[in-house]
């Protein structure tokens, strides 16, 4: 790994030396910084390091994205203030009369939440994938174990289109079978475990109030592998919340059907608005439902094409459901879920990209 970071940081210098404008140095940021940049890519091979390696690994590639943000920083300034003497100099004129302070425009709180998941995720080894919002009858229901008539389908209150099959996906999961045949060559092949998240909007046609929205985010995420089991779909789980609160929080696991899940569970956070006692958010209960999850069904690995008639039991995963929209209620101490649709700039204003 260090030889790896020393080779990207000397391409990055001749890089950033060449970088004269800000089209270029933006296309160099896209480069490393996005999600399919280089230092994604090192994240991804985070998971090929040995357990007693992977601390100083992970510490290794946090330092060197701080020092490529920190250089690209300086770099932008730098060509912000060429670009200004060159104004100044061909004596380009203006009003210094006119104010200076503007609005500083902010990252939505559930993009917040989302990628500060999405790189939780990746440095465990897991694979970020995007997935349509509209979807065929197949993917979002038959492909998990929920075939026509199944009472499980009231639970979605789904919106269907006018085109045949087609419908505004009720659920993140609805990516899981397309996930799995993406993935199951290299899982078979290569030995490599499925291990992904696949962030998304989803509809339901909710009755709204303080804690449903008809319109809400979720992040679903899967991981298969041999002798996988539920000790650790409680590791990543407990690992995941304890990063994004800062701190150890109270769950506990209850008994849940989900069709696609077998056993299934819910995972509920002790409410930290009220911290349990009870509010409108958590309906009085002091509980929130955050994460339905469980063991991935046999039928929907096999529709998935990961197991076979005859090796049925070959391989094992469990897949989670997060709710973005409530994971972020919970973060940032937001009582009414409908404060997330409803463009009010006032209220969303606190949440400014750092």
């Amino acid at each position: 790994m260090n030889e790896i970071i020393k080779k990207l940081r000397e391409q990055f210098e001749s890089n950033l030396s060449e970088a004269k404008d800000m089209d270029s140095l933006e296309s160099l940021r896209l480069d490393y910084l996005s999600k399919k940049g280089k230092l994604s890519d090192l994240m991804k091979e985070l998971s090929k390091v040995p357990g007693d390696q992977k601390k100083e690994a992970g510490m290794l590639i946090n330092s060197f994205k701080q020092e490529v943000i920190s250089r690209y920083d300086s770099k932008k300034a730098q060509i912000i203030k060429f670009q200004e003497d060159l104004l100044i100099e061909a004596g380009e004129s203006y009003d210094d009369s006119m104010p200076t302070e503007r609005p500083i425009g902010s990252y939505h709180p559930i993009t917040l939440v989302q990628r500060e998941l999405e790189d939780i995720f990746e440095s465990m080894g897991f694979d970020v994938e995007d997935y349509d919002e509209i979807v065929d009858d197949y993917h979002c229901f038959e492909a998990l174990n929920i075939p026509k008539y199944h009472p499980a389908r009231d639970m979605q209150d789904t919106y269907y289109l006018t085109s045949k099959n087609q419908l505004l996906k009720s659920h993140t999961s609805a990516a899981q079978n397309a996930i799995l045949r993406k993935y199951g060559k290299a899982l078979k092949e290569e030995g490599r475990p499925i291990r992904a998240v696949f962030p998304g909007r989803c509809f339901r046609n909710e009755a709204i109030d303080a804690c449903h929205e008809n319109t809400f985010f979720q992040m679903e995420g899967i991981m298969v592998d041999k002798d996988i089991s539920i000790s650790n779909l409680i590791y990543f789980m407990k690992t995941m919340l304890s990063q994004v609160f800062g701190k150890e929080v109270t769950v506990r696991l209850r008994p849940g059907f989900f069709p696609f899940v077998e056993p299934g569970f819910e995972l509920d956070i002790q409410c930290l608005i009220c911290e349990g006692k009870g509010c409108s958010s958590c309906k009085d209960s002091g509980w929130l439902e955050l994460c339905p999850c469980g063991m991935i069904h046999p039928n929907v690995l096999k529709y998935g094409g990961i197991n076979t008639e005859e090796e049925p039991y070959k391989y094992t995963g469990f897949a989670f459901g997060l709710g973005l929209t409530r994971l972020a209620m919970m973060k940032y101490g937001i009582k009414d879920i409908r404060t997330f649709n409803s463009g009010d700039l006032s209220s969303l204003s606190e949440f400014i990209s750092r």
